[in-house]
């Protein structure tokens, strides 16, 4: 073997351990790069009780999101075995749909006593979900079945059934639809009638997806969403999808010991009354709240058109 060829494969060998050692340099500066921005994004997220499952994806955006509280007005018994799935005023009652499989019901309360007026069983294998009352009719969702159940609201007898291709998590309504959560960011507008999805809303707080969305409502012309095993309420335009504000209300979910599940659920509003109340699943009390300026961009949400 000459002296040339040894002498060129012991350049190239060198050059290979150059291109290796240039090769981990640019993984490290990359990897450490991407570490720096994921610890950004979680520095820069909006301030969230540390069980929140809003996903949080762009560093900053929701930082101008404003943050509010709510104070007590009054608490109301509730039973401590209702899962609660959705909560509903209407005509001073208070109707609830509970879940768990073989457990599940509709019921209707009197919210002051919190005594269960009268309560239908769902099927054993349909884990009930959230509910609406819309043009005498309740609207309730199960869970994994793609199916609800409809109600004549003076009897609860069973009238019908609807389909819908989605799981079935928050139900609520505005002047022409049915609006659905389904645990991811999107809101699904249903027409009453056909069923048919006529508008995806998706929800973002800033340019960051916001998921779990869980029990709905609306409050005069604003959607009110549960964040799933989160203590806020995120505050919706229901034409851009951008989440207004937040309300927090980690103060009051630590008014009973909780556990596992028995997390936030449960927002109703009456506007007879104008009173916003809260519970959760498993909760001895349902809260009525009202929240402060921050909450509200110094609105009360009953007078937010």
């Amino acid at each position: 073997m000459s002296t040339y060829t040894i002498c060129s494969k012991t350049a190239g060998r060198a050059r290979i351990a150059v291109s290796l050692l240039l090769a981990v340099f640019l993984i490290a500066c990359g990897s450490s790069a991407y570490n720096e921005s994921k610890a950004q994004a979680q520095l820069s997220a909006p301030p969230a009780s540390a069980n929140s499952s809003a996903t949080l994806a762009t560093p900053g955006a929701s930082s101008r999101i404003p943050v509010g509280s709510a104070t007590i007005v009054k608490s109301y018994p509730h039973d401590p075995k209702a899962f609660t799935q959705g909560l509903e005023f209407f005509d001073g009652r208070l109707y609830e749909s509970t879940g768990r499989t073989g457990q599940s019901t509709l019921r209707e309360c009197a919210i002051e006593t919190g005594k269960v007026l009268r309560s239908v069983a769902l099927p054993a294998q349909d884990f009930g979900e959230g509910l609406t009352i819309f043009h005498g009719k309740i609207y309730q969702l199960t869970w994994l079945s793609k199916k609800g159940f409809i109600y004549d609201v003076r009897t609860l007898k069973k009238i019908g059934e609807f389909p819908y291709q989605s799981e079935g998590w928050g139900l609520t309504h505005d002047d022409a639809s049915l609006i659905l959560s389904d645990g991811s960011n999107q809101l699904r507008f249903i027409d009453p009638t056909s069923f048919a999805v006529t508008r995806t809303l998706e929800i973002y707080a800033g340019n960051e997806a916001v998921t779990n969305l869980n029990e709905l409502e609306v409050v005069h012309g604003e959607i009110f969403a549960n964040i799933w095993h989160s203590s806020r309420i995120a505050r919706i335009d229901p034409k851009s999808g951008q989440v207004k504000a937040w309300i927090e209300l980690a103060s009051l979910t630590a008014k009973d010991p909780h556990e596992g599940e028995d997390v936030l659920n449960g927002i109703a509003y009456d506007d007879k009354t104008d009173r916003l109340v809260v519970t959760g699943k498993d909760w001895p009390h349902i809260f009525e709240i009202k929240l402060d300026d921050t909450s509200t961009n110094g609105q009360n949400p009953a007078k937010t058109q």
